[in-house]
């Protein structure tokens, strides 16, 4: 059947494409920030307070309703704006550097001892929320197993970075890693790299539950939702993990050092950009730094993201390990007549089946209906197609494809907030 195949689409972005050869540059913001959308409901309990010093990886603050949970400082500073809403809803937190700030240690000797010490100390460093569950895209809550993850060795994503470029000379901090997280399953661990890579980091893991899947390197493949799908379905009693590549290599750090990574690897590139290249800056960058002396004369739009599903904001978004700046106004070109005949029909806007759109889904299944049913709200049936495995970021290329509105992916978002609602009641 077509969609078990996989197949994609390849993102025409023009514009400059960072060189994996060229040398990475380190490049640490003067300011930063922890920030959420309202769309986050991030009820929070704060542990410092503002103009007060904090050594990178110290804990800023709890989840109200899962004090276990902390977020850590993303660079040595000053705590500069504490802003939260109504409800202690957490709205953003600014830090200015420090060139002479400390690092949090951490004592994860005894997290070898039992698997609960093994949660808590990811929990108390901050790298408990690298780890997304499905169904709903969320942080893991404390207790819960799943019954697989997986690790996201491709990124497939318009101008992504090369995740196998992240953690290059970190093999022995992959492997750590690794062997952590098979302590928090008792299922398998998938290693996802793209098809046409050699070992890479996966024979630095040997063990009968860790199994390597070898993709297709075109998207939407670099995204696990449909590789979740494919392999091991996501259900409300069986949730499935996924988990950066990078984000292993830090937990692996964790262990051997007690220190939580400064730094990511991001890609800074698109139209607007004169100078593309690989970065590694803290979680929370500020963009206007980054852009300074890197783009184009004119007005542009830096997105904290890909191009396709990417916000314009002014902080490095907390998943995020891109930075896309785009022209703005993006084009004096007259849409396509068939994009012009979208916008103006009545709303929604009608979806006109075509092959792009099953390859927009990766052929991974049944595309057409899925859409459908998520247009009319039709929990069921989007269920039983394999929404409980996707988030939103797994449907942007089809809202790319298909001009939607609403968009799909915001639908899809909105449908599992609801059914976690309904879960949790």
């Amino acid at each position: 059947m077509l969609w078990n195949r996989q197949t994609g689409l390849t993102v025409d972005v023009r514009g400059p494409v960072p060189a994996a050869h060229v040398p990475v540059e380190h490049n640490i913001t003067e300011e930063a920030a922890l920030s959420a959308s309202a769309d986050d409901d991030l009820r929070v309990t704060m542990l410092v307070d503002e103009d007060q010093l904090v050594a990178q990886g110290a804990p800023i603050f709890r989840l109200r309703h899962h004090p276990d949970i902390v977020q850590v400082a993303p660079m040595a500073g000053r705590v500069a704006v504490v802003d939260l809403a109504p409800g202690r809803r957490l709205s953003e937190i600014r830090f200015f550097h420090e060139n002479d700030g400390d690092r949090h240690q951490y004592a994860p000797n005894a997290a070898h001892k039992s698997g609960d010490a093994l949660r808590l100390l990811l929990m108390e460093s901050g790298l408990w929320l690298a780890l997304r569950s499905r169904p709903f895209g969320r942080a893991p809550l404390p207790g819960e197993e799943p019954a697989a993850i997986f690790i996201a060795g491709l990124d497939t994503k318009p101008l992504a970075p090369n995740p196998a470029l992240s953690v290059k000379g970190r093999e022995e901090d992959v492997a750590r890693g690794i062997a952590q997280l098979l302590r928090l399953t008792h299922g398998p661990v998938y290693l996802c790299q793209a098809g046409d890579a050699g070992e890479g980091f996966a024979e630095f893991a040997p063990n009968d539950r860790i199994r390597r899947l070898k993709v297709a390197p075109v998207h939407p493949w670099g995204l696990p939702g449909f590789l979740v799908h494919q392999h091991h379905p996501a259900t409300l009693s069986r949730p499935v993990w996924d988990i950066h590549l990078e984000d292993v290599a830090a937990i692996g750090a964790l262990f051997a050092t007690g220190l939580v990574p400064q730094t990511r690897l991001i890609s800074f590139a698109g139209p607007a950009v004169t100078d593309a290249r690989l970065l590694r800056c803290q979680p929370g960058a500020d963009l206007r730094s980054l852009c300074y002396g890197r783009v184009t004369h004119g007005p542009h739009i830096a997105l904290s993201g890909s191009p396709l599903e990417g916000r314009a904001r002014r902080w490095l978004g907390a998943r995020d390990r891109q930075v896309s700046v785009m022209n703005a106004g993006a084009s004096d070109q007259r849409d396509h007549w068939l994009v012009s005949a979208l916008k103006q029909a009545s709303r929604p806007r009608p979806i006109i089946p075509t092959a792009a759109i099953e390859r927009a889904l990766g052929g991974a299944l049944p595309a057409l209906a899925l859409l459908r049913a998520l247009a009319v709200g039709d929990r069921e049936t989007a269920t039983r197609l394999g929404a409980l495995s996707l988030v939103g970021e797994d449907l942007t290329l089809a809202d790319y494809v298909t001009c939607a509105a609403p968009r799909h992916s915001a639908l899809l978002d909105n449908m599992l907030r609801e059914i976690a609602k309904e879960e949790a009641s």
